[in-house]
């Protein structure tokens, strides 16, 4: 009888990461060439300045199993330009997306039935055409392919997105900004 010492694939699971970095030239290009060298694609990507416009927060999306997330994190933080990494798989946070979505509109039905829509899925119209309503959609991803799927029986002419954003809902061990930036600066703190 032979005994396997191999262990289980570890499954496959979603993480979202927010990326604290410095707001400067080549900052992403270096993130994710970092992620994609490595062989993940990027399932969602938003960049945007934070309340101090030297600092830019990155949220990411990628999939993996923890362990090689867990190496890519430590990757992370090892490049010069970043602050601080946080996968927030896990833990306590909302996540938003916007979408806009243009529909065939053409008969008083289906304007009628696009617009109840809108109200159920807190949608708004955002532009009106003789044939077609372009729909502005924010919400997390369950709720918004919710809605596409009902929409997809009008006939999607065109749909655009965001990158998906998300936030802690509280981060009481968190230093803020300034403070999470003073420490990786400071030398007698290098390993902050």
């Amino acid at each position: 009888m032979e005994f396997s010492t191999d262990q289980p694939p570890e499954k496959l699971k979603r993480h979202t990461l927010a990326i604290l970095v410095d707001n400067s030239p080549g900052v992403l290009a270096r993130v994710t060439t970092l992620i994609s060298g490595r062989g993940f694609n990027i399932d969602s990507l938003s960049v945007a300045e934070t309340m101090d416009p030297e600092v830019s927060v990155i949220t990411l999306i990628i999939t993996g199993n923890p362990r090689i997330i867990s190496q890519i994190i430590k990757q992370l933080r090892k490049l010069i330009n970043v602050i601080r990494v946080t996968d927030l798989s896990g833990t306590d946070y909302v996540e938003r997306q916007l979408i806009m979505v243009r529909v065939k509109a053409e008969s008083d039905g289906a304007r009628a039935e696009i617009t109840r829509l809108c109200d159920i899925f807190r949608a708004k119209i955002i532009d009106v055409s003789l044939k077609s309503y372009t729909l502005e959609i924010t919400g997390g991803m369950d709720k918004i392919k919710a809605a596409l799927n009902l929409l997809k029986s009008f006939g999607v002419e065109e749909q655009v997105s965001t990158g998906l954003t998300a936030m802690a809902r509280s981060h009481p061990a968190a230093p803020p900004d300034g403070a999470a930036r003073g420490r990786r600066l400071d030398p007698k703190n290098a390993d902050g």
